[in-house]
């Protein structure tokens, strides 16, 4: 959905995907399974850390207990006497002491509780981030049409942070579920009555908490598919921005996010809702448990059945418990969206796999992958086989077949959504076929090892996507080139000119997607980049639709001297007489292929080339080449473009890059 499809009112809210109980797995019905099978997830991934965490807080519990009962010990034998008749020096002092080294021993405990479970926490993260990277390198493009991309950001950002943000507490409340254990021991060494009060308190929190848990989970999902819808739309509006201001649809754009971010809010608001009730009942019971416990010990103490100081370890060991419990309640709070969030990255996780992808991410180098018919020496001949592809249930190529001769040029023609450059992804491998098979220099591509595929065949988008890095970084891509292969690459592209004018010439640092420089001159870079490979078999998708047209015949020119077989998707008469062969495409079906006389012949192909003719005078009529010599200013942004003459044309030795 674009921000054109909108209009100034909000969408209906039932254009906003709901949750429900039929979305959510089949398991939903035991969150809290859910949630211990998603721990038992997490400890597999980093035990040692986890369980360093964990004996941090088992020993904070065992020394909460020692310093009730010590306490208690030193009301009875300390302050009692000190009332009555005084104790010595010694006797205060060692109480002093004990009480110091139980407090020193619990705040390291809680270091290494903290520090451990932190570890855990980013580690888990860690892992997941990389296991998310992995599957988003290695999915087929198919996928990446169904996920819009700031779904994807939220699954590996707000997803994983959500979904291991209860490791953080876990520690802790695994150690307050140890201290309500210790504590009942405890009370009932000091007396059973005391304990009788812990009995109930401690199922009357259990029974709450399970229920929040199972309550919350459905909001739970609802407001993390919300957050993954509101980051697309968001992501969208930022990545559309120059047609959303050119357009003035800023206002359309706003009413969007703003009904998504309500929805949203309103489903935050449901969750916080329950926690407003749930937290404060966590809070409530471990008070009345402490009025309870004062009721009954103050009549055991007035009865001699109980001392001042068991009844002051009983309180205070209510007392610890009661603080504690919040974090057991936000970790019970915490599970439901952690199972949810996680549901979502499995989902990613569970996308089917670009075996292609796979294979070069995953064992470069490995013997296993290399393919049994290695390419011949020389130029590459591609064959097109019986292919046919579709896209879901929609056919976008029948039956294709066509012969490139090793080192010819052949154009592919035809009118959008005639299926050229569905057949430049097969090529690739970013798609594979429905049917038929594909072969290079005789071998079914199916049969290479991907790295052989991409070092033999190299692809220059119309879409020329360039990263927020240097000229040369974005030319080499990782690859290992001299300075003679980077310069031969921009020279060959016609890019070197103007590069070398550029504040830092190669070492130019452009802007995100390359907005510093205009639309050729991006073009240009991409397409150096497929060149730096010295590519056998080069696949041009529109690669130079914004470049002027004199430089155009210039590169392709170029290119044809070259022994490279080209595959050549265009749309300018210019271009395509510059082909051994056209293809032309209609309806995903060949219509026809020869030379361009032999073609004129059909009538729709001969509408066809008058249709690009046209347009490619409408493109020279009046406009400034834009890719013209570039004058850069002192300061980077800067640029004056010169025109080129569009009726009297400069000479092609003559042209400025």
């Amino acid at each position: 959905m674009t921000a054109l499809s909108h209009s100034s009112e909000a969408p209906p809210e039932d254009e906003i995907p709901q949750v429900t109980d039929s979305n959510l797995d089949e398991k939903a019905a035991s969150p809290t399974r859910q949630g211990l099978a998603l721990i038992a997830r997490f400890v597999r991934m980093h035990p040692s850390s986890f369980f360093m965490s964990l004996l941090g807080g088992v020993s904070w519990a065992l020394l909460v207990v020692a310093a009730t009962y010590i306490l208690g010990r030193i009301t009875d034998e300390v302050i009692e006497p000190a009332f009555e008749g005084g104790v010595s020096a010694s006797t205060v002092w060692m109480a002093v002491a004990a009480l110091f080294i139980i407090a020193f021993l619990r705040g390291l405990s809680v270091v290494i509780r903290r520090w451990f479970g932190s570890l855990t926490e980013t580690r888990a993260q860690a892992t997941l981030r990389a296991e998310v990277t992995d599957r988003l390198l290695v999915m087929p493009m198919s996928a990446y049409r169904r996920h819009p991309t700031g779904e994807l950001l939220a699954n590996a950002d707000v997803d994983i942070t959500t979904g291991t943000q209860l490791l953080m507490p876990l520690p802790f409340s695994v150690g307050v579920i140890a201290l309500a254990a210790f504590s009942l021991v405890s009370l009932f060494t000091a007396d059973p009555s005391f304990a009788l009060v812990a009995l109930v308190l401690f199922p009357a929190l259990a029974f709450l908490s399970r229920y929040y848990t199972n309550k919350v989970n459905e909001p739970a999902a609802q407001v993390q598919a919300r957050l993954g819808q509101v980051s697309s739309i968001a992501h969208e509006s930022f990545d559309g921005a120059l047609v959303v201001k050119t357009l003035g649809r800023e206002g359309d754009e706003d009413l969007r996010f703003q009904a998504a971010a309500n929805q949203l809010r309103t489903d935050r608001l449901v969750v916080a809702n329950m926690t407003s009730v749930f937290q404060p009942l966590i809070d409530l019971l471990p008070n009345l448990g402490i009025i309870a416990l004062l009721l009954v010990g103050a009549w055991q103490v007035d009865h001699d059945e109980a001392t001042v100081g068991q009844l002051v370890q009983a309180v205070a060991l209510f007392g610890w418990l009661a603080f504690p419990m919040r974090i057991v309640g936000f970790m019970f709070e915490s599970m439901p969206r952690s199972v949810v969030s996680i549901e979502r990255v499995d989902a990613l996780l569970d996308e089917p796999v670009d075996a292609a992808a796979q294979a070069q991410v995953s064992a470069a180098g490995s013997t296993d992958e290399l393919s049994t018919s290695a390419l011949p020496d020389g130029p590459l001949a591609v064959e097109m086989s019986a292919v046919s592809f579709e896209y879901g249930e929609t056919s976008v190529l029948s039956g294709v077949t066509f012969t490139a001769p090793a080192g010819q040029t052949v154009a592919l023609v035809g009118s959008t959504g005639s299926g050229r450059s569905t057949l430049t992804n097969l090529m690739m491998r970013l798609d594979e076929p429905s049917s038929g098979q594909i072969l290079l220099g005789g071998v079914p591509i199916a049969e290479l090892n991907p790295d052989e595929l991409r070092s033999a065949v190299s692809v220059a988008f119309q879409e020329s996507f360039l990263f927020a890095s240097s000229i040369s970084d974005n030319v080499s891509m990782g690859r290992e080139l001299t300075q003679e292969q980077l310069d031969d690459a921009l020279d060959r592209s016609r890019a070197g000119k103007f590069v070398a004018k550029l504040p830092k010439a190669q070492e130019t640092i452009l802007g995100e997607r390359g907005v510093t420089l205009s639309g050729g001159q991006r073009q240009r870079v991409a397409l150096a980049r497929a060149l730096a490979g010295e590519p056998r078999v080069l696949l041009l998708d529109d690669a130079t639709s914004a470049v002027d047209p004199v430089i155009e015949a210039q590169i392709l020119a170029g290119l044809r001297n070259s022994d490279t077989t080209m595959l050549i998707v265009a749309h300018r008469l210019s271009t395509i007489l510059l082909a051994d062969k056209i293809v032309h495409l209609e309806d995903g079906r060949i219509r026809g292929e020869g030379t361009h006389q032999e073609l004129l012949a059909d009538p729709e192909y001969a509408a066809l080339v008058t249709a690009y003719e046209s347009e490619e005078l409408q493109d020279h009529d009046g406009h400034f080449a834009e890719d013209a010599d570039l004058e850069v200013d002192a300061t980077w942004g800067e640029a004056v473009l010169h025109p080129v003459d569009p009726v009297h044309p400069v000479a092609p030795d003559e042209v400025t890059e």
